[in-house]
């Protein structure tokens, strides 16, 4: 007979099921909502446009913030999927297969089993434990937690810690914990020419002639060394367009869509001011359009990360490695609003936003034990 699925497993199932495409919920947090209220945590609801979130506390003090999304992202081609997408299915290698397996449907799950147990053991627990939750960490990111925090902001709420389920791991639970992020600035340049025919370039400003050098010197500046704890800001072109689509036309504009993920070597006001001083040494005429992603952060030595490096090593036997690389997280939003020690620590990510996304069944067990384990040593 097949073993009747953990607690943890069962859970996560039942969220993989629903198509919470960003910014839809599809019921996951009315679902998780109504176990968390059996626990006597206060639920909040805050309807943003389209994008669902739920704030939920437990206890008075000291705030351990729990955070995840239940959006996901599109499937791709849902033919080339082994199992459907939203069938979630255990295949002969004890994976659990379907969208939001491991980003984050399959943290949400270990996360809320792990504050059954807790609570369940601990009824009158130290502090505060509390749960963020939204439908909006795929797309924009405007109106799901940075909008729920600011609320909270607001209303003078404040935070001590927060965990971040995100797939942090590269080959076993807990294996990496992201201790802080690098910060994300974008920028849409324009650079403006003359129209024309290529015939008569004299008659013409081409601005492709003219934005070649500047890119390449954006391509080619140092913008630091980074640190201890962050690699060197980098610079990546992302989006170049321009021509009428004839063959025969000097186009009038060129666009340039670009990103740095920075350290906290530099500021996004010196990188902003220093692209500009590169545009304006090649004589360029242009308009620059800029958006602030999210600042670094970095949390560093304390109780929480010797929480999480504690339990980690408990449950799994290992001591993690911290790292500040990837990509962006509703962490800096937290880190930033409610001046929260900010850690990630989720399932392992190789097939996150991926065709046949899935995770190992076990290791989710594993995480939420490791999530128990840290709130025992918070709050308990």
């Amino acid at each position: 007979m097949t073993p009747a699925p953990s607690d943890t497993l069962a859970l996560a199932i039942d969220l993989l099921s629903r198509r919470s495409l960003t910014p839809a919920d599809a019921g996951c947090q009315t679902l998780l909502g109504e176990r968390l209220e059996r626990l006597g945590f206060r639920l909040e609801t805050l309807h943003q446009g389209e994008v669902t979130n739920l704030w939920a506390t437990r206890g008075e003090g000291d705030t351990l913030v729990l955070a995840g999304h239940t959006d996901v992202v599109p499937t791709g081609p849902e033919q080339q999927w082994e199992f459907p997408p939203f069938e979630p299915t255990l295949n002969d290698a004890g994976e659990l297969c379907g969208r939001g397996a491991a980003d984050m449907k399959g943290s949400l799950a270990a996360m809320v089993t792990a504050v059954e147990r807790f609570v369940t053991a601990h009824p009158t627990h130290h502090g505060r434990l509390a749960l963020l939750i939204t439908s909006d960490e795929e797309g924009p990111a405007v109106d799901g937690t940075r909008a729920v925090v600011e609320q909270l902001r607001q209303r003078g709420e404040r935070a001590q810690w927060c965990i971040v389920g995100e797939p942090s791991s590269n080959d076993l639970p807990g294996d990496v914990v992201k201790n802080g992020r690098r910060g994300s600035l974008g920028a849409r340049l324009t650079v403006h020419g003359v129209q024309g025919h290529v015939a008569y370039p004299h008659t013409t400003r081409n601005p492709i002639h003219q934005a070649a050098p500047a890119l390449a010197a954006l391509a080619a500046e140092q913008w630091d060394a980074g640190n201890d704890h962050f690699p060197a800001t980098s610079f990546q072109i992302s989006n170049i367009h321009a021509g009428t689509g004839a063959t025969n036309v000097v186009p009038g504009e060129l666009e340039v869509v670009f990103n740095f993920r920075f350290s906290t070597e530099v500021t996004a006001e010196t990188l902003q001011q220093r692209t500009r001083e590169i545009l304006d040494a090649r004589g360029l005429e242009y308009s620059l359009d800029w958006t602030l992603f999210g600042e670094p952060f970095l949390t560093r030595e304390g109780r929480l990360l010797d929480a999480v490096i504690t339990s980690l090593e408990a449950v799994t036997g290992r001591r993690p490695q911290l790292s500040t690389a990837g990509g962006t997280s509703d962490g800096r939003f937290i880190a930033a609003g409610l001046g929260a020690q900010v850690i990630e620590l989720g399932p392992c990510n190789a097939t996150i936003h991926k065709v046949n996304e899935r995770v190992r069944a076990g290791d989710l067990d594993t995480l939420s034990q490791a999530y128990e384990a840290i709130m025992q040593r918070l709050l308990g």
